[in-house]
């Protein structure tokens, strides 16, 4: 009802705007209906199969020289921070160009104190809040982007997303506004960052508290057979299904957006319950993914759940990481890609484990992540 929305009756716009408006305001998840539409069409043009082959390139790039960074140094590590500072780079590098120059740290620290502050408890950017430095993090960003824009239009080319934005047009024909693509590209680097993160960090843990997958996974990966400094290439992505079932299932247990806000725009009647227009209200992906009825042994980690037959049997909106309808997660292709291509490096070169009797503590709200930094212990592999 909530996702597929065919009445039009929920507002995804007036849902979020309350977390995400002073931050990133009218980003793709904060337009509705037919605004909507026309932008994600727009924006469509950045996923398409030739970006998506050149994002690969740089993403493979600098994964290869993180993990080979790791493997020099084994042994304990915190993953999470690990894996949020990988990620932030690779956001970078694919969104906005490896020829960044200086200002690139600038940048960076900008949108980390956005992130930061999308999430915080004080609302209001009071001094001294993170908040405060999440609104000063945003002019940074806005500055950055307006200037840019012009320059790279100037130049043409370019085979990052904020260049491929530069460049896309609505259905007549007409350049996204500046303002557009300022709003885009903030959404989509908070989008790609912060729940790639999540995600990936419950992935390795998974794969950590279950060694049998990872030396499934770690299988299918020799099977590709390439060096370890050969390129990953789309047919290789493409012959990595276990590793894709194990990720989504990793996201079944901790999916990355556990809770999707929404707001009534007109009253509608639902399982006998009259609900007045403008009610908040929310879908719940974390309770979805833990239905006994629809997942047995709900809190097992069990890829088979994504077969190709096991998915047939089940509801579409059963597993809704990336939400649904027209409001699902227009990078869905490029987080497979990215996961994939993450699983591929990282078990070529590294095994991972987790310390006899510990337990990881998790907070599974606003994002999931683990409190402690999740203390694992890595091993070369070969």
């Amino acid at each position: 009802l909530v996702l597929f929305d065919q009445a039009k009756l929920f507002s995804s716009s007036l849902g979020w705007g309350r977390i995400l408006d002073l931050l990133f305001p009218r980003g793709l998840m904060l337009l509705d209906f037919d605004e909507h539409r026309l932008h994600r069409r727009a924006l469509s043009v950045a996923f398409k199969s030739g970006p998506m082959k050149s994002y690969l390139a740089g993403l493979d790039t600098g994964i290869a020289a993180r993990v080979a960074q790791w493997k020099a140094q084994p042994g304990p590590m915190l993953l999470y921070p690990a894996m949020k500072q990988l990620t932030l780079d690779l956001a970078a590098t694919s969104f906005l160009g490896a020829d960044l120059g200086p200002e690139v740290d600038d940048i960076t620290n900008a949108f980390v104190d956005m992130v930061a502050a999308s999430i915080s408890v004080i609302r209001t950017p009071l001094p001294g809040t993170k908040m405060a430095r999440g609104v000063r993090g945003r002019k940074r960003i806005v500055a950055y982007f307006s200037e840019q824009i012009p320059i790279r239009r100037a130049r043409g080319g370019g085979e990052d997303l904020f260049s491929q934005l530069c460049h896309a047009t609505h259905e007549d024909g007409a350049l996204l506004s500046t303002q557009d693509i300022v709003d885009h590209m903030s959404f989509l680097m908070m989008a790609a960052h912060d729940t790639l993160t999540s995600s990936l960090t419950s992935f390795v843990a998974a794969l950590a508290a279950h060694p049998q997958w990872q030396t499934r996974l770690r299988d299918e990966v020799a099977a590709l057979g390439i060096a370890v400094d050969e390129p990953t290439t789309f047919d290789n992505l493409e012959a990595m299904p276990l590793t894709e079932m194990a990720f989504k299932e990793a996201m079944r247990l901790k999916p990355p957006v556990p809770s999707i806000p929404r707001r009534a725009i007109r009253d509608f009647t639902f399982m006998g319950y009259a609900i007045p227009a403008g009610t908040m209200l929310g879908v719940n992906p974390l309770f979805t993914h833990h239905m006994p009825e629809i997942w047995p042994d709900p809190d097992a980690f069990d890829p088979m759940r994504f077969t190709e037959e096991a998915q047939r049997n089940r509801h579409r909106f059963a597993w809704v990481p990336f939400g649904g309808g027209a409001h699902m997660c227009i990078g869905l292709h490029f987080a497979y890609m990215q996961a994939k291509c993450f699983a591929r490096h990282f078990l070529q070169n590294l095994e991972v484990s987790l310390e006899p009797g510990y337990t990881p503590d998790w907070q599974m709200w606003p994002i999931p992540k683990p409190r402690d930094g999740l203390r694992v212990t890595l091993t070369p592999v070969g």
